[in-house]
Parts: C-alpha cells; structure tokens; sequence
C-alpha cells in the first residue's frame, strides 16, 4: 500500500460495486476525516472504530437509496508520482459536471472543492466522487 487514499477510496467503492454494506478501512487521522467529509457529503452513513484481531480499523456504512448505492465511481486525482494541485480559481475546470464532488487537501484540512472555494483556499486535489 503505497498511496493511503487512493486505498480508502478504491475499498469504499468495490465495497459498493459488491453490494455490501459496510467495509473496513485502517485507522489513520487522514482516513478518518476523508470520511466525515464523505459523510457530509451523503456518500457514507457513518464510521466508528472497532478493534478487530487486536488491531483498531475503522468501520464505515456505506449510503444506499432503495438498494442501490449512492456512490457511483470515483476517479483519483494525485497519485505519489504526480501531484494535482489547484488554487481556489482552478476548481471549476476539475468540477465541470454539477455531480462531481471534488475532495481536496488544503492547509485547513480535508474539503470539498465547494468549501475550498468559498474560503478561497486550494489544495492538492486528491479525487473526484459522484
């Protein structure tokens, strides 16, 4: 595991491609924040940490709207051989359908790309939900 959000992120969705309702994530304070950003957002229902074979992980529902669920792909952004980064003006061009939701890491922590614009703040643009 090289990429520790690319990780989160790619275990949440074949989670949902297999219909499933829960999945297990590491315990790590970037995990922990990209999912309540995702909880905001209305992508996931809740995350709590369990210890499990001796080790903490994280718990995560997945969302569901009549047994379908709510996230549907998702496409990473920055990897660790190239960074994306985008100032507060370049956001738009990353978001050009309504739908996408853009997750950023600025230096006031993990937001959207929403967020990121009305505090006029950018970031490294980690990936791309909808």
């Amino acid at each position: 595991m090289n990429h520790r959000v690319s990780d989160l992120i790619i275990r949440i969705k074949n989670a949902c491609l297999s219909k499933r309702r829960e999945v297990i994530l590491d315990d790590l304070k970037i995990n922990k924040s990209i999912c309540k950003v995702l909880i905001k957002e209305g992508f996931l229902e809740s995350i709590e940490g369990v210890v499990r074979d001796e080790k903490k992980v994280l718990l995560a529902k997945i969302r569901y709207d009549k047994r379908v669920p709510v996230l549907n792909d998702v496409m990473v952004v920055s990897k660790p051989s190239l960074r994306v980064y985008a100032t507060s003006d370049e956001i738009p061009e990353f978001q050009k359908r309504g739908r996408i939701t853009l997750i950023l890491s600025t230096n006031e922590g993990i937001m959207t790309g929403k967020d990121s614009m009305k505090k006029k703040i950018g970031g490294e643009v980690l990936f791309k939900i909808w």
